[in-house]
């Protein structure tokens, strides 16, 4: 049996008015859990890729993904706030965008993330291109508690030593 899968994400990018948002919404809550998740999934997606000029196209996507599915926590309560998530994603990284000059942008990048007020461990992200740092700078941002604070740092300098050297240095 051949199943037919409709590409709701490329609907939603061609998507012109509210009312055709709608109408997506209701394909979408007919058809149930599955497309919707590859929907989120497929914009999440698009929140990490998009560059400085997309960032209102994103806006714009998201705004006909909420007119589709103003709740769709009622699918899935994991996704209860995922549009202000998602919202939040798009504005910090396009904060971001506009805060650091493209000549800066080459080059290493981590993300780090304490709290120092707690006994858990620093998370770092070293390693990472531009558009990997910003994306979790700002997935990481959603979801801060009061004492935490984040970094999104351009690496000048590295080392490197593995644990395989017995001899020292």
């Amino acid at each position: 049996m051949k199943v037919a899968q409709n590409d709701y994400f490329q609907q939603l990018i061609e998507m012109r008015n509210d009312e055709d948002a709608r109408g997506l919404g209701v394909q979408l809550r007919q058809e149930g859990f599955t497309p919707v998740r590859r929907l989120l999934d497929r914009l999440r997606d698009y929140l990490r890729q998009f560059t400085d000029e997309e960032g209102e196209m994103a806006l714009e996507l998201l705004h006909y993904a909420r007119t589709a599915l103003p709740e769709p926590g009622q699918i899935s309560p994991s996704w209860a706030h995922i549009w202000q998530e998602f919202e939040r994603i798009i504005r910090t990284k396009m904060y971001t965008f506009r805060s650091i000059a493209v000549e800066e942008r080459e080059g290493e990048w981590q993300v780090l993330l304490d709290n120092p007020h707690s006994n858990q461990n620093i998370a770092v992200y070293p390693a990472l291109t531009f558009m990997e740092a910003i994306y979790l700078f700002a997935y990481f941002r959603t979801d801060m508690t009061r004492n935490e604070y984040i970094r999104l740092q351009k690496i000048a300098t590295v080392m490197t030593v593995t644990g395989t050297d017995t001899d020292g240095l």
